[in-house]
């Protein structure tokens, strides 16, 4: 990487988001400096006097956004879920879920509608009333100040995306690796399609391969290796850079991530499954943390789901399990279970009956940095998750 390439995202940041990063906004990155895209937005925020801040712990997290109080937040899909989850579990916990789950429903046709010409007079009505009562308490535990984010590292998710803009706080998601300086994509504040991760920064060009890969190149796209030729020339293709990942263009030329080209199962009988799809429905339930979607070379697709610490609290008290009974002691209980085959019917609603998940199991543990399961970025280690979980993959296949 060099120079010239972090000046070409600097620049295409600045120009698709000139009212974010001005002077007087605070920008709070919840990403690793290690992390390319922390580099490329300080560095933006630093050229426009942007007040910048710094933490990676989703623990304290809430308490980070009440003292900073940021105007915007970049940060990983996987924030943003948590963000959701808590406060939909929250408001269960305190026998308000049915008011919460209305106003989120209501957050996400306000959204919708805005991209089909704008709300009609009943739904502006509710939306409301639910920003009394939710909305304006989630922007306060924002700090009060949030007005837009920036995500990437992975898909949002387009229901997820409907919600945040329609409770006040819009996500624009972009899509970048480290070989492209940051973000080759991204969407912009007067030019947004929720689902997508908006164009390709200026400068730069990307196309579809045969075979549904992403090619991109242009002023972002890295020269190559550090003293690798092998690998840089096995990267390029009559000067595209092939990025590993699946996408899409529509005819607007907004660009979707469909999965990872390494992480396509193929399953015994010779079906495709993109597990990333299954895999962000799954933790859109506030009590699932993480789930892996297994199959390869086996008769049906599978999954293992990791379950909340903090939701699982309130989980047992609100149906009387004893206080002190781990994940483990409840893996098989008829009523965790439940909960969860209730969540994994509700993903199996975006794919294919092949591409169902037919058995899951639900592990003992979450899944951590510390214990190796999860990249600084929170993105899932799926070769160590395979080495340490084998046997309960197998179990999941063991005919009974």
């Amino acid at each position: 990487m060099t120079q010239s390439n972090l000046v070409h995202e600097i620049k295409g940041a600045r120009a698709y988001h000139p009212t974010l990063l001005r002077k007087g906004e605070r920008l709070l990155v919840f990403l690793p400096l290690a992390h390319v895209l922390a580099r490329a937005i300080s560095m933006a925020a630093f050229h426009s006097k942007v007040t910048v801040g710094f933490t990676s712990d989703i623990k304290n997290l809430l308490p980070m956004l009440a003292v900073f109080k940021p105007t915007v937040v970049v940060s990983v899909p996987r924030v943003f879920e948590k963000v959701y989850n808590t406060a939909e579990q929250n408001a269960a916990n305190a026998g308000k879920g049915r008011i919460f789950a209305i106003a989120a429903q209501t957050a996400v046709d306000w959204s919708e509608a805005c991209d089909r010409g704008g709300p009609g007079l009943l739904l502006r009505a509710k939306h409301a009333v639910f920003d009394r009562l939710v909305y304006r308490k989630l922007r306060a535990a924002l700090g009060g100040n949030c007005r837009a984010a920036v995500s990437g590292g992975a898909p949002l998710g387009a229901r997820l995306g409907h919600f945040y803009r329609g409770a006040g706080l819009t996500i624009y998601e972009g899509y970048g690796l480290s070989e492209t300086s940051g973000g080759v994509a991204i969407s912009q504040f007067n030019d947004l399609k929720i689902g997508t991760v908006g164009k390709p920064v200026p400068g730069n060009s990307l196309r579809i391969a045969d075979d549904g890969e992403l090619l991109v190149r242009g002023g972002v796209v890295f020269s190559g290796y550090w003293r690798n030729e092998q690998a840089t020339t096995e990267a390029f293709t009559d000067g595209w850079f092939k990025t590993g990942d699946l996408g899409a263009v529509d005819e607007d030329g907004f660009l979707t991530i469909t999965g990872r080209k390494k992480e396509i199962i193929v399953t015994a009988g010779g079906k495709n499954v993109a597990p990333a799809v299954l895999e962000d429905q799954l933790r859109a339930h506030p009590l699932i943390s993480q789930a892996v979607v297994v199959g390869d070379a086996k008769p049906f697709i599978g999954a293992l789901i990791t379950i909340d610490p903090e939701a699982f609290e309130g989980w047992k008290q609100r149906n009387s399990k004893t206080a002190g009974a781990s994940v483990g002691d409840l893996a098989t209980d008829p009523d965790l279970i439940a909960e969860i085959d209730a969540a994994v019917k509700q993903a199996n609603l975006a794919v294919s009956h092949a591409e169902s998940i037919r058995k899951f199991r639900i592990l003992p543990v979450d899944f951590t940095e510390d214990t190796g399961e999860l990249t600084p970025t929170m993105k899932v280690k799926r070769k160590v998750v395979a080495e340490k979980f084998a046997s309960d993959i197998e179990a999941i296949y063991n005919k009974e």
